[in-house]
């Protein structure tokens, strides 16, 4: 789906559709997920070397739900969760196992599933959100404020959801034509042009509720979308150097992600045993 296909407002004036050359930049991700595998078998090392005892016992703040980008399931922010975890915070998945559906309905999932954790653990909850992750994330966060503590982006165009690489503009616009063939469960055309497009976007433009913290991440180097899409007046903004699928797995945009969870005004220290303390 050409920009021009968007609605207007999905990609507005001082933004650009990054050029078809810059997705070459992606090629990073290979280097970045070889550090995370040097890192984490450093971790490994200084893990086996520690006594069982002297390891931490508790949970590190509110518990994190972690959301994928657009195409994208829980299994390709598993990584991220297993270090986050290492580092003694709770992660939880969003139940998204392909995000390719309707905004809406992902939002209203992704609801459902901050209820469920809100319940069980009597606290707020964090979100980390990579690219369309981060838009959801960022929407329900202006809608249940009673939810969320605190909102971690990574490479999210909530500014300009439409400056996205022409190869994702072209999965758009496959989904878009399977769903009007009749396949179900997939983006349609309202999420792009119509009132799904519009709410969504402007669910994700809302003032952000008092009380939430706002980190937004985002690279340079980001081959995907037009990075100053991702840098939210209202969020403070971290930069780091990785390609946008690499902001998954690099283990310095996880230090960076787990610096901004730190930062966080907690509700409750969680032990390892779910109770809070």
């Amino acid at each position: 789906m050409s920009p021009s296909s968007l609605a207007d407002f999905l990609l507005p004036h001082g933004f650009a559709v990054p050029h078809p050359a810059a997705v070459l930049r992606e090629g990073s991700a290979a280097t970045e997920i070889g550090r995370y595998a040097l890192r984490a078998a450093a971790d490994r090392r200084a893990r086996r070397a520690t006594p069982y005892a002297s390891r931490p016992g508790a949970r590190l703040g509110d518990p994190v739900l972690l959301v994928p980008g657009f195409l994208a399931g829980d299994g390709t922010l598993g990584l991220m969760s297993r270090s986050l975890r290492a580092q003694g915070f709770r992660t939880y998945r969003s139940h998204i196992h392909s995000n390719i559906g309707c905004t809406l309905n992902a939002a209203a999932q992704l609801e459902a599933r901050l209820e469920s954790i809100a319940m069980r653990r009597g606290t707020r909850v964090q979100i980390v959100g990579h690219s369309l992750g981060g838009m959801l994330a960022r929407g329900v966060a202006v809608r249940r404020p009673d939810l969320v503590s605190n909102i971690v982006t990574m490479g999210s165009p909530m500014l300009a959801p439409g400056a996205h690489h022409v190869s994702l503009a072209a999965a758009v616009d496959l989904l878009v034509r399977l769903s009007r063939a009749g396949v179900p469960g997939l983006m349609s055309a309202d999420c792009v042009r119509g009132d799904c497009a519009r709410q969504s976007f402007g669910e994700s433009r809302h003032p952000l509720p008092a009380g939430i913290d706002f980190t937004a991440i985002y690279s340079r180097r980001d081959g995907i979308v037009d990075w100053r899409a991702c840098v939210d007046p209202v969020a403070r903004a971290v930069e780091v150097t990785a390609s946008h699928l690499g902001m998954a797995f690099d283990p310095r945009v996880i230090d960076a992600v787990s610096g901004a969870l730190l930062r966080s005004d907690v509700s409750a220290v969680e032990v390892d045993r779910g109770k809070s303390a």
